[in-house]
């Protein structure tokens, strides 16, 4: 498996969607008394361009950089500072960079001049936690000149049919129910449905975590947080097409 990071290069968010209802990050941030309203650059801004004493990079090549997860890289704050990140990105051709939004309509204005059909080490998925926003953000991101794209269901807030909407363009599903200490209903007979219209479609799918609140075959159960990727995984459920 291939080392990761988080690289958060801004931090601070608005609430999107029902998705972002009880989201960690506002959650965090008021416990530590924090607007997380207000958009801000973050210290670990050039992250990956930063080098040790010998000259080396010290995040070395083939590392996999989860990007903007204490924010959304398409934020319209951080319009001033993206492309200098594209450019980070260009440059750190070595790296995988992974980019989470909720916000594919600002997409095709944020890219950089340079970008054709994609960057070929930088991914970006668009998370769709219900039918209402599958709709929505779908066609959306099909229609978008990204060389590599994917979904995010999760939290998975209800059932989802993508309509026949998956196929070459999606390279990949998650589904993860939602932690926290209130967090909402992830049904295992949605998970599976969204698994099958995968394997119909011949994309690969994660089931990531339950969710701290689970229900399968009708009863619900409380998942403790250090579990819920563990009882996840023990499903056994993951897809990969040959």
């Amino acid at each position: 498996m291939a080392r990761s990071e988080m690289w958060n290069l801004w931090h601070g968010c608005h609430r999107k969607s029902e998705g972002c209802q009880r989201c960690y990050v506002f959650r965090r941030d008021a416990e530590n008394g924090i607007d997380a309203n207000r958009v801000r650059k973050t210290a670990a801004f050039d992250l990956p361009l930063r080098r040790n004493r010998r000259g080396a990079y010290t995040i070395p090549a083939g590392t996999l950089l989860w990007t903007c997860f204490t924010s959304d890289f398409f934020l319209e704050e951080a319009d001033v500072w993206r492309a200098e990140a594209w450019q980070m990105m260009r440059e750190r051709k070595d790296l995988a960079f992974t980019i989470v939004t909720k916000r594919p309509e600002r997409i095709r204005q944020a890219l950089p001049a340079d970008w054709a059909d994609g960057y070929g080490n930088v991914t970006i998925y668009c998370t769709m936690e219900n039918q209402r926003r599958a709709d929505e953000r779908l066609p959306l991101l099909r229609s978008l000149p990204l060389r590599h794209k994917g979904i995010i269901c999760e939290p998975l807030l209800g059932k989802i049919d993508f309509r026949d909407g998956l196929g070459q363009w999606c390279e990949h599903v998650t589904v993860g129910g939602e932690s926290g200490p209130q967090a909402r209903m992830c049904d295992y007979a949605w998970v599976l449905d969204i698994r099958r219209q995968c394997v119909s479609a011949g994309v690969s799918f994660v089931f990531k975590q339950t969710g701290a609140l689970f229900r399968k075959d009708g009863r619900v159960y409380h998942i403790k947080r250090r579990l819920q990727h563990e009882q996840a995984q023990r499903a056994g459920i993951n897809y990969t097409p040959q």
